[in-house]
C-alpha cells in the first residue's frame, strides 16, 4: 500500500495508541509483526520493499528523531541479517524501532539519507562493519575504516573471528574536494600536539574563511562491540566502562539498565538509584568545568583556566574520595551499585558542593564581566536550529541551539523522576551557548546532589543481583552523559553471553554538527569551536 498518512492527534487516547493504529491501516500488508518491550520500546518488522516508506511516515508525522540505526547479524536465529531503525519520540518518552531482516545473499537495502540526515554516518558504519549496502545512499566511502583495511572484510559478521588479523592494503585515503579559484586545502592531524588522541581534519579555505571541514577519525578504533561477542554479560560491564574515560559512568549505567530491562528489573533499590543520580552529576560536574576551562585557554585567558581546572580538580578529588576511581569506574553493576558509597559520606559531599558553588560563580562573574573573553565567545561557531534538529545534535551542542531535550526528562532513570530541576535552553548556537549552558547545567547538577543526598533513605538495599538473561532478549540503556544522549542497545545471548552490543554516543551525534559550526569561521577559531563541544575520540572510536 502507498501514499501518505497522517497521525491524527486529538484528547481520546495517548498518541503512541493513534500511531500505531495509523501504521497498521497503512502498511497492514507490509507489516510481519509488532511487539512491544520494557514499557516504551515499541518494535515494527516490515518488509524490505516497505521499510524506507515506513520510516518516512514515522519520521515526517510524528516529532521525533532518528537516535540509532545499526544492523545485526542474526543469520543462527533469524536466517538473515537485521537491520533496525530506531526513532524517539521524546516529549512521550517513547521509542519506535522499525526492523527489517534482508538475506545474506542481497545484503542491499534502501537509503534513508537524503530523507533524513541523520542517517548519513549510520549507513556508512554499517556497509564497513556489516557489509550492508544502501541503495541510493550519496557518499558510500569508507568510514570506520582506512585505506589499509580490506574492502571485503567486515568485522561485525558472525564468522568474522576477533583475532583475525586481515592483510594490510594501501589505497589512497579519499577526502571530499573543493574546487575554485584560491581554495586550499590545509591538512591537520591525525597527531596533535600535547596528548590529545588523534583525529585528521582536512580544511578548505578561500582565503582566511573555512568552507569545508572534513574530519577522518578511528584511528583508535578499539573493535569493543565486536569484543563483546560472546562474553559473560558481567565481563562486557567492565568493557562499557571504557568505551570513554571521562563518561565512564553514564556508559556503564545505559549497559546496566539495559541488561535490568532484559532480566526484568525496572527499579533498582532505592538507595541505588539516588546514587547513580549522584554519580551521574558528579560526572557531569567534572566534564563541563573541565570544558570551561578548555574554552577560556583557547582564548589565552590564563587565569580563568587555571580557576576552572582547580574546581574540576577538586571535583575529582571527591569521586576518588568516595569511591577510590576519580572517573567512578567500577562503582555501577548490573542491579543497583557494588557497595554502600554516599552512606556516612553526606558531610563530605554537601561541604563540597557549597564550596564548589561559591568559587565556580566568583569566576563566572569574572569571565563574563571581560568584555574581550565576550567578544571572541560570541558568535563563533554558530549552529542553526534547523541544522541541530537535522543531524540529531545532542547534550549542551543542542541545548545551546534551541533543542529542549534531555534524557533525564525525557526516559527519566535513576531517581530523576523525583527531583527537581531546570533544563537550560538556548538559541543562538554559538560558543557562548554552549558556555553558558554547561555554566547553567553545572549550577543544577549541584542543586541535584544535595537533593538526592537529602531525599535518599537512610536504610536499604543498594543491588538486586541479576542471576541471569533469557536468550534473545533486548533492550535499550538510555543515559544523559555530560556530552549528552547517550544510547545502548544489547541483546542476550546463550548462557548469559552477550549476542549483540550497539553503542552510539553522544560524540557520535555531534562530530558531524562540529563540521558544519566550523564553516564561515576562521582557522584559529577551530580550536575554541572544537573546545565547546568537546567530543570524545575515544567515545566515537569505538
Amino acid at each position: 500500500m502507498t501514499g501518505e498518512f497522517i497521525v491524527k492527534r486529538g484528547s481520546e487516547g495517548p498518541m503512541m495508541l493513534k500511531l500505531m493504529d495509523s501504521i497498521k491501516e497503512g502498511f497492514c500488508k507490509d507489516i510481519i509483526k509488532t511487539y512491544t518491550v520494557n514499557k516504551n520500546e515499541t518494535y515494527i518488522e516490515v518488509s524490505n520493499e516497505a521499510v524506507k516508506r515506513l520510516c518516512m511516515f514515522i519520521y515526517k508525522n510524528i516529532e521525533c528523531s532518528l537516535i540509532n540505526l545499526f544492523a545485526n547479524d542474526e543469520r543462527e536465529v533469524n536466517d538473515g541479517f537485521s537491520v533496525y531503525y530506531s526513532f524517539a519520540a521524546k516529549k512521550e518518552g517513547e521509542l519506535i524501532t522499525v526492523k527489517t531482516t534482508i538475506s545474506d545473499t542481497s545484503v542491499i537495502i534502501p537509503s534513508v539519507t537524503l530523507e533524513i540526515p541523520a542517517a548519513n554516518l549510520y549507513e556508512r558504519e554499517i556497509r564497513d562493519m556489516m557489509g550492508i549496502v544502501f541503495e541510493g545512499h550519496p557518499d558510500m566511502r569508507e568510514f570506520v575504516f582506512h585505506e589499509n583495511w580490506p574492502w571485503d572484510l567486515h568485522p561485525l559478521q558472525k564468522d568474522f573471528s576477533a583475532s583475525r588479523k586481515p592483510p594490510f592494503e594501501n589505497r589512497r585515503q579519499d577526502f571530499v574536494r573543493i574546487e575554485g579559484s584560491g581554495v586550499f586545502e590545509i591538512p591537520v592531524g591525525p597527531v596533535h600536539a600535547g596528548i590529545i588522541e588523534p583525529g585528521h581534519f582536512r580544511f578548505s579555505v578561500a582565503g582566511e574563511p573555512v568552507i569545508n571541514l572534513e574530519a577522518k577519525l578511528f584511528y583508535v578504533h578499539k573493535g569493543i562491540e565486536k569484543l563483546c561477542e560472546e562474553k559473560h554479560f558481567e565481563k562486557v560491564f567492565f568493557m562499557s566502562e571504557r568505551i570513554s574515560g571521562d563518561e565512564s559512568f553514564s556508559n556503564s549505567l545505559a549497559y546496566c539498565q539495559a541488561i535490568e530491562r532484559i532480566a526484568g528489573i525496572y527499579d533498582v533499590p532505592e538507595r541505588a538509584a539516588y546514587a547513580r543520580t549522584i554519580f551521574c552529576e558528579l560526572e557531569r560536574l567534572y566534564n563541563h568545568i573541565g570544558d570551561i576551562a578548555g574554552i577560556c585557554l583557547d582564548v589565552a585567558y590564563i587565569f580563568a583556566n587555571g580557576q576552572f581546572a582547580m574546581m574540576r580538580r577538586w571535583c575529582q578529588m571527591l569521586n576518588e574520595e568516595l569511591t577510590g576511581s576519580r572517573f567512578l569506574r567500577s562503582v555501577n553493576f548490573p542491579g543497583g551499585v557494588r557497595r554502600e558509597f554516599i552512606k556516612d559520606k553526606e558531610k563530605i559531599v554537601l561541604p563540597a558542593m557549597d564550596r564548589l558553588e561559591k568559587e565556580f560563580s566568583e569566576t563566572v562573574d569574572i569571565i563574563k564581566s571581560n568584555a574581550m573573553f565576550i567578544d571572541r565567545v560570541e558568535n563563533t561557531g554558530v549552529v542553526s536550529h534547523t541544522l541541530a534538529v537535522e543531524l540529531n545534535s545532542v547534550g549542551p551542542a543542542a541545548r545551546a541551539a534551541g533543542v529542549h531535550d534531555d534524557a533525564r526528562v525525557n526516559f527519566p532513570y535513576a531517581a530523576y523522576d523525583k527531583i527537581k530541576f531546570e533544563v537550560p535552553n538556548h538559541n543562538n548556537g554559538d560558543v557562548n551557548c554552549r558556555m553558558n549552558t554547561k555554566i547553567e547545567e553545572v549550577a543544577q547538577s549541584i542543586s541535584i546532589i544535595r537533593q538526592a543526598v537529602e531525599l535518599m533513605p537512610s536504610s536499604g538495599g543498594i543491588i538486586e543481583p541479576v542471576e541471569s538473561l533469557e536468550p534473545y532478549k533486548h533492550a535499550f540503556g538510555i543515559t544523559e552523559a555530560p556530552r549528552g544522549e547517550n544510547c545502548h542497545w544489547v541483546m542476550s545471548g546463550e548462557n548469559n553471553k552477550i549476542f549483540r552490543y550497539k553503542v552510539r554516543t553522544p560524540s557520535f551525534c555531534n562530530w558531524p554538527v562540529l563540521c558544519h559550526a566550523v564553516k564561515g569561521n576562521i582557522i584559529p577559531d577551530f580550536p575554541l569551536i572544537n573546545k565547546s563541544f568537546n567530543l570524545s575520540y575515544s567515545g566515537n572510536d569505538l
